[in-house]
């Protein structure tokens, strides 16, 4: 695996630099059906890496308004199980069950919590660092030749479902970081036309 390059604080970092491979590699990202990632996964190393990689992140204020959770697969089993008593419960419906699957089925699973810090900066600016953070996850997964896919479901709004997971009060779910491997690629899905969505200014 290549050594990542280590800055310590106020080190000069080199500007960017043209990268065909780079720009290809984003015009492919797609997330992966959570259904259907597959061993291998990330090596104890290569999360590490990906970890470093995604908490690289505008971060308005430098407050890393945000936590990673590692779930491994036993821990996720035991939680889905609890969950399914808990969807039981609430008769919900059968769907909300079923959705339970894409918790259990990839090898690795990066749970991104924001953390935000009241009255520091504003709230909205230290969630949406969280969700760079998840993007920064996917892009880092594919960098190790694994696929991704970065979902919630009902459980990551529900109060006690969160707790499971151990969200606490005045955390949020940013969503599942879900790692694996695909055995045949996915297919392209809409994309919007860029021209609709850009207002350019003189």
């Amino acid at each position: 695996m290549t050594q990542l390059p280590v800055y310590a604080l106020n080190d000069a970092v080199p500007l960017p630099v043209p990268s065909p491979e780079f720009r290809r590699r984003l015009a492919q990202r797609r997330s992966a059906p959570a259904q259907s990632l597959t061993a291998p996964g990330p090596t104890d190393a290569e999360l590490d890496e990906i970890l470093l990689l995604g908490a690289r992140t505008p971060d308005h204020g430098k407050l890393f308004p945000w936590r990673f959770v590692v779930l491994g697969p036993q821990t996720r089993a035991e939680i889905a199980e609890r969950l399914a008593v808990l969807a039981e419960v609430r008769n919900k419906p059968a769907k909300d069950q079923a959705v339970l699957a894409k918790l259990t089925t990839a090898p690795v699973t990066i749970l991104v919590i924001s953390t935000p810090i009241p009255d520091a900066k504003p709230i909205w600016e230290q969630e949406l660092s969280a969700g760079a953070v998840c993007m920064n996850l996917e892009h880092a997964a594919s960098g190790f030749g694994y696929s991704a896919s970065w979902i919630t479901d009902w459980y990551a709004y529900d109060a006690e479902g969160s707790a499971l997971f151990g969200v606490k009060d005045g955390e949020k779910v940013a969503g599942f970081i879900h790692i694996g491997t695909l055995t045949e690629p996915p297919l392209e899905r809409p994309r919007p036309e860029i021209a609709t969505k850009v207002t350019r200014l003189p």
